[in-house]
């Protein structure tokens, strides 16, 4: 089946330009012009990924993807927005988007883009770290068979861009891990986005999962990026 993908803009040339463009590439398109008709496709199909304006009137995409993550979790987001400052887009990601694109794009770039997030969501997980598979570091737990990530017993919800990033950390626990590593793992050898989009993401991890906790994601200054427990 062709991967079913929804639109989400009140632009209806924006739609429109958007549902050809990927529906010439294989997808299957629905659109929708604001929040409320977009909640109720989500409720009705098995949608594969959202593109999701910002702008738009009554809830903007900002409370939109609030949502969508709480009935959704595991559901890949990708904001189009013309609103390109740095903190829109870190707000973006924080919220839980997997990707952020800004107005004009290219249609070209956002097929590839949804090819990429697609391909993370449906690549194979990373080796087990014990017979149960489960992935550990001090009191932090990642079970990639269930999709489920704990800190201190308490359960720590996670995008999916944001689950891939922390079990790649955790594979190589102990270990630098570089930012080179992590774009091509995490998102792809072919993501020709902005590259401080790994720092974004590290930064929502520690906000998640190190909020109220001693750190376990270390920064190694000119090296990458490492789990680690706490010294004793």
């Amino acid at each position: 089946m062709s991967p079913r993908v929804l639109v989400v803009d009140d632009d209806p040339d924006v739609r429109e330009m958007l549902v050809q463009a990927l529906t010439f590439s294989g997808f299957d398109v629905t659109d929708a012009p604001d929040a409320g008709a977009a909640l109720a496709v989500l409720g009705s199909d098995g949608t594969d990924v959202v593109l999701l304006d910002v702008m738009m009137p009554g809830l903007d995409g900002f409370d939109l993807v609030q949502l969508v993550r709480r009935r959704e979790p595991d559901l890949p987001v990708l904001f189009l927005s013309g609103r390109d400052a740095v903190d829109d887009r870190v707000r973006g990601l924080r919220l839980g988007a997997d990707d952020y694109v800004t107005k004009p794009f290219s249609t070209v770039e956002v097929v590839a883009r949804i090819e990429a997030v697609l391909r993370r969501r449906t690549a194979p997980g990373p080796p087990p770290d014990a017979d149960d598979g489960v992935l550990r570091c001090a009191d932090l737990l990642l079970d990639p068979a269930h999709h489920r990530v704990e800190r201190g017993g308490a359960p720590v919800a996670l995008s999916p861009t944001e689950f891939r990033l922390l079990a790649l950390l955790l594979e190589h626990r102990g270990r630098v891990v570089s930012k080179g590593q992590i774009l091509d793992q995490v998102w792809g050898y072919g993501f020709g986005g902005e590259t401080n989009v790994v720092e974004r993401f590290v930064s929502n991890l520690r906000r998640k999962v190190d909020d109220g906790h001693p750190a376990l994601i270390r920064t190694v200054r000119g090296f990458g990026y490492a789990v680690r427990a706490p010294e004793a």
